[in-house]
């Protein structure tokens, strides 16, 4: 290891900065990501409960089986190279790009997470709703979603962290994340070993601090619940 060198580029050679746009569009892809697959979920997981009591919506929740089938059955790096080269061709900046292929893949996946907690909440509710005359899109969107929401918050956290790390292959979408970043240090000092130790180290850091977030989280949420 040659931490003089490495150091060195850091600093005098401005390497810093590519380690601040790594970080900034890493947070941004996570985070937005995080967001459109909260979005995207939310809708599949209604429309997917929907088909099972409507024969009419049962039509349109084979639309979102087959949604959440093609990006859980593929892996991110190939969706990144097909939206990247065949579908999008640079129609948007690197970092929005990535934002939103990740933020399709994590809605395949929150779709099953908002699934899952829509059906944690008492039906009750649901019933309850429709009493009151509300649609039941309404009354999901209205009642049953910020309950549902409260209860997988943990499971979401999750998704967060698995997305962090997840970010490591934005660069097959030509995106400046941190692996690049560390990469493009590795291979202007000839020095494998201290550039991706240090990256180890960030992403450490990162998920560390996001774990101690949502655990903060979850005992707010918990006190509320006693109140």
């Amino acid at each position: 290891m040659n931490f003089d060198q490495f150091f060195k580029y850091l600093i005098d050679y401005g390497g810093y900065k590519q380690v601040l746009e790594g970080l900034r569009n890493t947070l941004i892809i996570a985070f937005g990501g995080l967001v459109i697959g909260i979005v995207i979920g939310s809708v599949v997981a209604i429309i997917k409960l929907a088909g099972t009591r409507n024969r009419a919506a049962k039509i349109v929740s084979y639309a979102g089986d087959a949604y959440t089938g093609l990006f859980r059955g593929t892996p991110i790096v190939v969706q990144l190279l097909i939206f990247h080269f065949v579908i999008f061709r640079g129609a948007l900046p690197s970092p929005w790009e990535a934002t939103l292929i990740f933020g399709l893949n994590s809605g395949a996946y929150v779709a099953e997470i908002m699934r899952g907690g829509i059906q944690s909440v008492d039906p009750g509710q649901l019933e309850a709703g429709r009493t009151l005359g509300l649609s039941y899109v309404t009354t999901m969107i209205k009642v049953v979603l910020p309950q549902a929401i409260k209860n997988v918050i943990p499971t979401l956290g999750n998704e967060l962290i698995a997305l962090i790390k997840d970010t490591s292959v934005a660069s097959y979408a030509a995106t400046v994340d941190l692996n690049a970043a560390f990469t493009a240090i590795s291979g202007a000092t000839y020095d494998t070993m201290t550039p991706y130790i240090a990256l180890a180290l960030i992403y450490l850091v990162i998920v560390v601090i996001l774990t101690l977030i949502i655990k903060l989280v979850e005992r707010g949420l918990r006190k509320s619940e006693k109140r």
